[in-house]
């Protein structure tokens, strides 16, 4: 027989799953609790002890698809011969993820931002992708990939160069041919910080 914590992890779990599919279908704005509580076959009420708002079930499924994109992410760098050349295969992925999920576009990109403001989005993403950067950087200069320097300072500017181009990419038509030109242009921001 399941334990009440069982049942309680259990039913946030289907809460999260239906939200989840929802606001990637609909986005935050057209998506009601009531759509969620059904899709999650439970009551509103059941919702609403898990979540007290809309805000808060979002901030969840915003935190497990960042950290289902950053373990896609960490598959497909993991593959690259030293840390420069991953943190540009990984910049690559991220931005085919978003191309190639609607769910995870609207999700991270464009409701993310709008819905939980700039400064906690930034927070949570620095605790996924966004943390990955200073540690990359780090092995880079380890290796003798690149020259030392502080890393908080260039982390920062990488990053802000992602961010900018992801959130421009969200916004165009052709997201893929977008995000590809975007990742090409990455690329060569690294290849250019290699020591000679």
């Amino acid at each position: 027989m399941a334990t009440q914590a069982e049942r309680r992890e259990k039913t946030q779990a289907a809460i999260v799953k239906a939200a989840k599919r929802i606001f990637g279908e609909r986005g935050f704005a057209a998506t009601t609790m009531d759509d969620i509580a059904a899709s999650a076959s439970v009551a509103k009420g059941a919702v609403y002890h898990h979540f007290p708002t809309k805000e808060a079930l979002f901030e969840d499924v915003f935190e497990q698809v960042s950290i289902e994109l950053v373990i896609d992410i960490d598959r497909i760098a993991r593959t690259e011969k030293d840390a420069l050349a991953a943190m540009a295969a990984g910049t690559e992925a991220y931005f085919s993820a978003c191309a190639n999920s609607g769910a995870t576009r609207r999700i991270i990109l464009r409701d993310g931002p709008a819905v939980l403001g700039w400064e906690r989005w930034r927070e949570i993403d620095a605790r996924h992708f966004g943390g990955k950067f200073p540690l990359a950087l780090a092995a880079a200069m380890d290796a003798g990939v690149i020259a030392r320097q502080p890393i908080e300072p260039l982390a920062r500017l990488l990053l802000g160069a992602v961010t900018e181009a992801a959130v421009a990419c969200s916004a165009g038509q052709d997201i893929a041919k977008t995000g590809a030109a975007y990742a090409r242009a990455f690329r060569s921001l690294l290849d250019a910080l290699r020591a000679k």
